[in-house]
C-alpha cells in the first residue's frame, strides 16, 4: 500500500504508546475489531519496536506504522520489525534519507506554511499537521488549502472524538491522528471492550 491508500483506509489513526508490552497484541486486536486497522505504534517508549514486531506477527490484518521517527537508523529497524509506513513529528534531511534508503514511506510532521512547502519540495504530498490544534487547527487547514491545494493532511495533536469530524470535513484532510482511542486506564485494566467501542465510534466518522 502507498501512503495515500493507507491514510484513506481509516478516518482515525490511533497514536499508540506501549508502556507494557503485554498490552500490544490485545490492544491491536481490540482496535481492529472496532474497524480501525491503521495503527501507529510510537517509539516514545522502550517497547515500541518489540510491540510492532508482536503486532505484525500476531495481528496480520493491522496496517502497521511506526511513529515518533526522529533518527535515520530507526527506519530500517522499524521496517524489519514489521512496520509498513512511518510517521515523524517533523522533517529533516536525515529523515528524508532514512525513508529513501529503507523504502519505508514517511508521513512527516509540519506546522507552518513554510514547512509544508519544504516538504513538498522534498517530494512529499501527504503530511501530518502537528501539533494540529496549537498550529491553528481547522482554520489553518482551510487557509492553507488555497495556496497549497495539492497537499493532503493527517492532523494530529489535541484532536478528540468530539472535534475529529470538524477536521475530517476539511477538503485537504484524509484522516486524523489521536490518542483518545487508547486511554491509559483502559489499557491498565485490560478493558479491551472499551477500546473496541471507541474504535467503532471512530471508524464511523466521516
Amino acid at each position: 500500500m502507498n501512503l495515500l491508500e493507507i491514510m484513506r483506509s481509516s478516518p482515525v489513526i490511533p497514536v499508540i504508546a506501549i508502556d507494557d508490552l503485554a498490552h500490544a497484541v490485545p490492544l491491536a486486536r481490540a482496535l481492529v475489531a472496532g474497524g480501525i486497522r491503521v495503527l501507529e505504534v510510537t517509539l516514545r517508549t522502550q517497547h515500541g519496536l518489540a510491540a510492532i514486531r508482536a503486532i505484525a506477527e500476531q495481528v496480520p490484518e493491522a496496517i502497521l506504522g511506526v511513529g515518533t521517527l526522529t533518527r535515520h537508523e530507526d527506519f530500517a529497524a522499524a521496517r524489519d520489525a514489521g512496520a509498513i509506513f512511518g510517521v515523524s513529528p517533523g522533517l529533516t534531511k536525515d529523515l528524508i534519507e532514512g525513508s529513501r534508503s529503507s523504502g519505508l514511506p514517511l508521513l512527516p510532521g509540519v506546522m507552518t506554511p513554510s514547512e509544508v512547502m519544504s516538504a513538498r519540495e522534498a517530494g512529499f504530498r501527504q503530511v501530518k499537521l502537528f501539533p494540529a490544534v496549537p498550529a491553528g487547527g481547522v482554520g489553518m487547514l482551510n487557509a492553507i488549502a488555497g495556496p497549497l491545494p495539492d497537499m493532503l493532511f493527517c492532523p494530529t495533536g489535541g484532536i478528540s472524538q468530539e472535534t475529529a469530524a470538524q477536521f475530517l470535513a476539511c477538503k485537504n484532510v484524509a484522516c486524523v491522528g489521536g490518542s483518545w482511542l487508547t486511554p491509559k486506564d483502559a489499557l491498565v485494566a485490560g478493558d479491551w471492550a472499551r477500546v473496541t467501542a471507541l474504535a467503532k465510534a471512530a471508524s464511523a466518522l466521516k
